[in-house]
């Protein structure tokens, strides 16, 4: 059974027991549903994934995803039979289920912290990410929106990055769900080359890469751009 790390590199402590729960997370390459193999993996639960390839032209999700959910979106994952949607949500009914040590104390600043930044990871930080994806695929069209862009990416990273705490982490002194939900847009920080812009938030992303749980979830998962 694998290990739950703490939060020291390369230190393990015994994992979460296993729950008879049936997981299957339906899988896209390079995409926000990495996070959810790897909180699996700090959990120490079995699962099962269904993975679907980008086109590679568009990079668009695939026709088959919409046969799952009509947004045709991923991450998605069935707990005991029960489709679930969006990252928050997810990330939320895991921790409830094999994780409550992942979430603070209900009715702490800490727990408010963490409901502030489990929105903000989708709601706010996801904006301008994905606004710079979308316009980058449109040339010189999209120059008039490019200084607004990259002003609310600094924006949102900068924030990240005077919200973490010296232990490295948000929220918490160790792994959080919010460090899962914030994994993301950090590692796209990295991969947008702001490590010297942002050097808490790269060695966050630096950190997190080297848990055994995000190696094993990088392993089960296959090639990942943002590794």
């Amino acid at each position: 059974m694998p290990g739950v790390l703490n939060t020291k590199r390369g230190h393990e402590v015994s994992p979460v027991p296993k729950a008879n729960s049936l997981i299957t997370v339906h899988h896209l390459n390079n995409s926000r549903s990495q996070r959810i193999l790897w909180l699996l993996e700090e959990l120490g639960q079995e699962y099962e994934i269904k993975a679907y390839e980008r086109d590679a032209v568009t990079n668009l999700a695939p026709p088959e995803l919409l046969a799952v959910h009509p947004l045709g979106k991923s991450p998605m994952m069935e707990l005991d039979g029960r489709l679930i949607v969006e990252s928050g949500a997810i990330v939320e009914v895991l921790c409830a289920q094999f994780g409550p040590h992942l979430v603070p104390k209900a009715g702490t600043d800490a727990y408010l912290q963490h409901l502030e930044l489990m929105h903000f990871a989708e709601g706010s930080a996801m904006t301008p990410i994905l606004l710079a994806l979308y316009t980058g695929r449109l040339g010189e069209a999209a120059a008039p929106l490019q200084p607004r862009i990259q002003q609310q990416l600094e924006s949102h990273f900068a924030y990240m990055e005077r919200v973490l705490r010296p232990s490295g982490h948000f929220v918490l002194d160790d792994i959080s769900a919010v460090d899962v939900m914030l994994s993301f847009p950090a590692e796209v920080a990295m991969k947008q080359g702001r490590a010297g812009e942002f050097p808490k938030l790269a060695g966050f992303v630096e950190e997190l890469h080297v848990r055994p749980a995000w190696q094993r979830a990088l392993e089960k998962g296959g090639a990942y751009r943002f590794a």
